[in-house]
């Protein structure tokens, strides 16, 4: 039977899949209501701008996470980390929404300037926002950052269903209604954290900068991967094959419910200083986002003929090819965070930036070659093939480097057992005290 420091994490995992399900159930709901409402040619312009806007925080975010990972073991300078993180986010936020609504509002097709402007003015609240999950889940605070997420998925959802319901939902309404849901976790870590996140320091800011900038042309450069597609469908096919390609990608998206749990949860257990116990906590986290990652994404391969057109609408069906072509690419992806996570405690930000941008590289060549071929099938089809050679290097890379064994980083049966055995304990309540209620306990080493 599993111990209290075995069940604090995994009750923490657990908590954290309800919290990510809610919330993509949530952003489902959002989804079919706007490509019912818009059809995919109008779905296909929110998700352009709503793209640049991405593009715009992770451009202006300069991976600031991954300096605070670095810097966290270094117990002097947490108190300012949090502080550095608003501040930054604030500052990088105004000139990198300023360059990205200039360049793309002068080179991309169908991106209208008002609604660019209505995207552009959250990027430094998401950009700051996301530099203070960083901390509070380094903190291992996972109970304050899902409720953060529930509230996103909230804002977004009840008022675009309120349009719905009257007729009157717009391109326009639903970049508002994305633009708040944006601010709204802003506003709540603000009010929870008051003034423990105003205390900067200007040297360890310039130290972060210094750290963080030289992993940001990798970030840069995986964020593109990630994106690209969208914009390049946009230009060498049409707004139609956008729509319909980003219907495929936030179904894949129910994947990430289990993987963005465990990598929450293990984060803490992988900045520990034993390089040991790190390289385990990471080879667990790897066996179990794989496992669950594989069977939601067979579920949803199975179900999405049929389910894809009874929800989405009957418009919606060409979205199941350019599925079936993601979806190993979904399953590629599913253990990237965890692994870079470890990997930046090993100090090579330019090897990580000599992988991301030999994966973008890859993908836009492919998606230049199949996209006029196929539409959004081919740019599924390049995605699946750049996702999995990036992924291949960094495990590689892993295994290597923390001689786990490729064994250690695969799925087994052995793996269920303490995981089912621990359910059954949080089930019964016997588990329960005060270390697993509070929020802050557990080291995240996911020992299940």
């Amino acid at each position: 039977m599993p111990s209290p420091e075995v069940a604090t994490p995994l009750r923490r995992t657990v908590q954290t899949m309800a919290s990510n399900t809610l919330r993509l159930v949530l952003a489902t709901g959002t989804g079919v209501l706007i490509a019912r409402a818009l059809q995919p040619e109008s779905r296909g312009v929110y998700a352009v701008v709503t793209t640049a806007a991405l593009i715009a925080m992770t451009l202006g975010q300069l991976s600031l996470d991954r300096s605070q990972i670095a810097l966290w073991p270094d117990a002097s300078q947490r108190r300012f980390l949090m502080g550095n993180g608003l501040l930054l986010g604030l500052l990088l936020g105004v000139v990198s929404a300023s360059a990205t609504f200039a360049v793309t509002a002068l080179f991309v097709p169908q991106a209208t300037p008002y609604l660019l402007v209505i995207a552009m003015l959250t990027v430094p609240f998401g950009i700051s926002w996301t530099n203070l999950q960083g901390i509070l889940l380094l903190q291992s605070r996972t109970r304050l950052v899902n409720g953060a997420w529930v509230l996103t998925g909230l804002v977004q959802f009840l008022p675009i269903l309120g349009f719905a319901v009257a007729g009157s939902l717009t391109v326009t309404s639903v970049i508002v209604c994305w633009a708040a849901s944006t601010v709204a976790p802003f506003i709540l870590f603000l009010y929870v954290l008051r003034r423990s996140a105003l205390g900067g320091d200007a040297a360890l800011a310039r130290r972060q900068l210094a750290l963080s900038g030289r992993y940001h042309i990798g970030r840069v450069a995986f964020y593109l991967h990630m994106t690209a597609d969208v914009l390049l469908l946009n230009t060498l096919a049409s707004p139609s094959e956008v729509g319909l390609y980003t219907v495929a990608v936030s179904i894949l998206s129910l994947a990430q419910v289990p993987t963005e749990a465990v990598r929450q949860v293990c984060l803490p257990g992988q900045v520990v200083e034993n390089d040991r116990d790190a390289g385990d906590t990471t080879a667990r986290a790897l066996r179990f986002n794989l496992m669950f990652s594989a069977i939601v994404i067979i579920a949803l391969v199975v179900t999405a003929p049929v389910l894809v057109p009874l929800v989405y609408g009957s418009a919606y069906a060409g979205s199941v090819a350019p599925l079936f072509a993601l979806a190993a690419g979904a399953l590629a992806l599913a253990p990237l965070r965890v692994v870079e996570q470890y990997l930046i405690r090993l100090g090579r930000p330019m090897t990580m930036t000599a992988i991301a941008i030999a994966g973008l590289a890859v993908n836009l060549g492919l998606n230049a070659v199949l996209i006029p071929l196929w539409g959004a099938v081919g740019a599924g089809l390049a995605s699946t093939a750049s996702y999995t050679v990036m992924v291949a290097i960094e495990i590689t890379w892993f295994i290597r480097v923390s001689k786990v064994g490729a064994r250690g980083v695969l799925p087994q049966i052995s793996d269920l057992r303490p995981v089912l055995s621990g359910l059954a304990r949080m089930r019964r309540g016997t588990s329960k005290g005060p270390a697993e209620s509070h929020d802050h306990a557990g080291d995240g080493r996911l020992s299940v």
